[in-house]
């Protein structure tokens, strides 16, 4: 019997955990028509639907919830063969995986005071946007952005989001901001999603104001780094601003943050929540971001 190809399978399985070809696709690195491609094809040679199309999104057929099991368990035994031939990893290392912006931002100027701890630890850092599959990545640990509730995984508060508007001291004293409405003479930096300024505007019921205009960044440090360099005002994350605003490359531009119902949340997968590695970097972590005084809400 001729087996479905590797690729079909796996756009499978990714669109069954989320549920989503858009989501989907975002983890395999390919585009949503190219999961929807896929999925046809299984669909086509296997003479049965595994998903319905639903106005609200993907729902399993009964024949893709019997077919999503054995996949899986498929997948797992092929990581696990894997990872049996892969050279055994030293017993001191610890393999963290973060956001790029995080990387950049939060955890690499602190992982000195890290090593003055624990030298013995070699922490390997993996920057990437995209959600980390601890069933086959040699992951220990993780930071991720969200709601905090995620299949698989344990997870701790490590910061709590809210934006905060800030610029670069030399560009507010060139025009600088007294009031809201100020605003509209400065260049407006956005997030790729573009949507931080316009509920802010939203948030505070002003009007008068275009908050669409300005350019945009895939990534919060990328954002940030524009506002250092004088190119508009940026709605950022104040977990990454710590240090830009205690050197004085950023300044806040008004007293005016917006809260966010996400987080920044340490995960760490099921199977390793008790190895003394993992423990150590996470309470570390979690001590850093109480020292900040990142996490007003109490922990979950």
């Amino acid at each position: 019997m001729r087996l479905p190809s590797l690729n079909a399978l796996r756009a499978f399985e990714s669109a069954a955990k989320h549920l989503s070809f858009r989501l989907a696709a975002a983890e395999l690195h390919v585009t949503p028509g190219a999961i929807s491609q896929q999925i046809k094809k299984l669909e086509d040679e296997l003479g049965l639907l595994l998903f319905e199309r639903r106005p609200g999104g993907l729902v399993l057929t009964e024949a893709g919830i019997d077919y999503l099991t054995p996949v899986r368990r498929a997948f797992q035994t092929i990581a696990d063969a894997t990872a049996r031939l892969k050279p055994t990893r030293r017993p001191d290392t610890l393999t963290v995986s973060v956001l790029p912006s995080f990387a950049i931002k939060w955890l690499v100027p602190r992982l000195g005071r890290f090593r003055e701890r624990a030298p013995e630890i070699d922490v390997r850092v993996s920057s990437t946007n995209r959600l980390v599959d601890f069933g086959s990545e040699d992951v220990d640990i993780g930071v991720r952005h969200g709601l905090g509730r995620w299949p698989g995984v344990r997870s701790w508060r490590l910061a709590d989001e809210v934006l905060v508007p800030v610029a670069s001291p030399a560009l507010l004293a060139q025009k600088p901001v007294a009031g809201v409405q100020d605003l509209a003479g400065h260049v407006l930096l956005h997030d790729g999603l573009r949507r931080d300024w316009p509920i802010w505007m939203t948030t505070l019921g002003l009007t008068g104001i275009d908050p669409d205009r300005g350019p945009s960044f895939s990534d919060d440090g990328l954002l940030i780094q524009a506002a250092i360099d004088g190119q508009g005002i940026a709605l950022a994350r104040g977990v990454m601003l710590d240090r830009d605003l205690a050197e004085g490359r950023l300044v806040r531009v008004l007293d005016v943050d917006l809260p966010s119902d996400f987080a920044y949340y340490v995960i760490v997968p099921e199977r390793k929540v008790d190895l003394p590695n993992v423990v150590l970097f996470r309470d570390w972590m979690l001590e850093e971001a109480a020292a900040a005084g990142a996490v007003a809400a109490p922990q979950p």
